[in-house]
């Protein structure tokens, strides 16, 4: 098995290092970068997360990959796609399900790192894997979220969303926003970007 690693103009999209273990619990336990979420991720949360994406790694050799800046090599969060192993409550999407995510240390928001991330996912996705569609979703209340999700090209369906079953009813974060995009759709964005490397290595 190989894993991906994917590098843009200031990232590079790599696999997990222990070193990420400790500022990845800090987002957990930091209520800025947790705003959309139910509560804050407990350190035994966040090294269950962990645990599961290198799990991924190693079966699939790509996922949530740990985002790294280039310059100075701070780890800032994840940037990635993944398989929905688990049942989603619309049915409407082609398969395999995948989304793209990501989730970034409030110091580093707002310079364009979760777009610059997530258009290299996106074309990873559509060229090296050959998928059809990627999704994602986010509560209502998540705009800067959203705002990415329009910046890389997805579109909203209005008819997908739905009240996410893991989000307690009554909650104002229960009801959650669906987005996709085709790789015809990527197309007609600019997704195809020329200083995006990929970068393979052996896992033992």
């Amino acid at each position: 098995m190989q894993t991906h690693e994917l590098r843009t103009n200031r990232l590079l999209l790599r696999n997990w290092k222990d070193d990420d273990i400790a500022p990845f619990i800090a987002m957990g336990l930091d209520e800025r970068v947790m705003n959309y979420f139910p509560s804050l991720q407990r350190e035994e949360q966040s090294r269950e997360f962990i645990r599961k994406i290198k799990e991924g790694f190693d079966e699939r050799g790509w996922g949530l990959w740990a985002a790294q800046e280039l310059v100075g090599s701070d780890f800032i969060g994840f940037i990635g796609i993944k398989p929905i192993l688990e049942e989603f409550p619309v049915t409407s999407i082609q398969s395999p399900l995948v989304e793209i995510g990501w989730r970034l240390r409030a110091e580093s928001w707002n310079k364009g790192f979760a777009t610059e991330g997530a258009l290299a996912s996106l074309q990873f996705g559509f060229d090296t894997l050959k998928l059809k569609e990627i999704i994602s979703f986010t509560s209502l209340l998540n705009a800067p979220s959203i705002r990415v999700m329009q910046k890389i090209g997805m579109k909203r369906d209005m008819a997908g969303d739905f009240d996410h079953p893991r989000v307690s009813e009554g909650s104002e974060l229960r009801r959650h926003l669906l987005f996709r995009i085709t790789k015809e759709d990527g197309k007609q964005t600019n997704l195809h970007t020329p200083d995006l490397q990929e970068h393979r290595k052996a896992i033992s």
